[in-house]
């Protein structure tokens, strides 16, 4: 049985009176990719940040391997290998790309390793390369979501999780996105994707959930969802 690397039960969050997330289960296991789809406002959002610890729950379970990490800040999940690419990117605009790079890897303290990983993100990245010593706020939004899953993956994150990494992009870039999702994966990095191209999403994924109004209301292997009609009216554009 693989190892469970992510385990959600009952998770429940609440902001301005508002109840975002209404008693979400869901689970994420060693090697996987897992996609949360839904319509904006479903919550999709509101969860990641909850996993990662910039909002604090209602009630509920978040274990990561099996340990329980409610209440624990972003920063001390990074140690312990949990990332996440935010919504909006959050690169550091004054800094150049390779600056970015170390920042993502402040959690380590081997040199020689973190110079071989920069190097291996350049290989994944080659326009992150080229513009090694460019400030990041000088980029495009394409290449800004690049920098930010290089960042990410500086601290050799055990689960990366990427909110909404095609939003914004030109269609073009947004390929570029799916294509080192699913080489990261393809690494065998853990990975729990929100994103709105749903289509793109089950995709590269291996299993997904489906999030309605604070619930999840379906989940199954990601490729029968694409096949799905419920989820084809709902999601993917398509009539019945």
């Amino acid at each position: 049985m693989t190892e469970t690397v992510l385990s959600v039960k009952g998770l429940k969050v609440a902001y301005g009176g508002i109840q975002a997330v209404k008693g979400v289960d869901l689970e994420v296991r060693s090697g996987e990719l897992i996609a949360l789809i839904g319509a904006n406002g479903a919550g999709k959002t509101t969860t990641m940040k909850a996993i990662t610890g910039t909002l604090q729950p209602a009630a509920g379970e978040i274990a990561y391997f099996g340990r329980s990490i409610k209440g624990q800040g972003s920063y001390q999940l990074v140690g312990q290998g949990l990332a996440m690419v935010p919504e909006g990117r959050g690169v550091f605009a004054r800094m150049t790309i390779v600056e970015n790079l170390l920042m993502g890897a402040y959690v380590r303290d081997d040199t020689a390793q973190i110079q071989a990983d920069i190097d291996r993100m350049f290989a994944t990245f080659p326009r992150l390369k080229e513009r090694a010593q460019q400030l990041a706020g000088t980029m495009s939004g394409g290449e800004q979501q690049m920098l930010a899953m290089a960042r990410a993956l500086m601290s050799r994150p055990k689960l990366l999780l990427l909110d909404e990494p095609s939003m914004g992009l030109s269609p073009i870039m947004v390929e570029k996105i799916f294509e080192v999702i699913r080489s990261v994966h393809g690494q065998g990095t853990t990975l729990l994707l929100v994103e709105q191209n749903a289509k793109l999403a089950l995709m590269a994924a291996d299993r997904a959930y489906v999030m309605d109004s604070g619930l999840i209301t379906m989940t199954d292997d990601a490729k029968r969802m694409l096949s799905d009609p419920r989820v084809r009216a709902a999601y993917l554009g398509e009539a019945h």
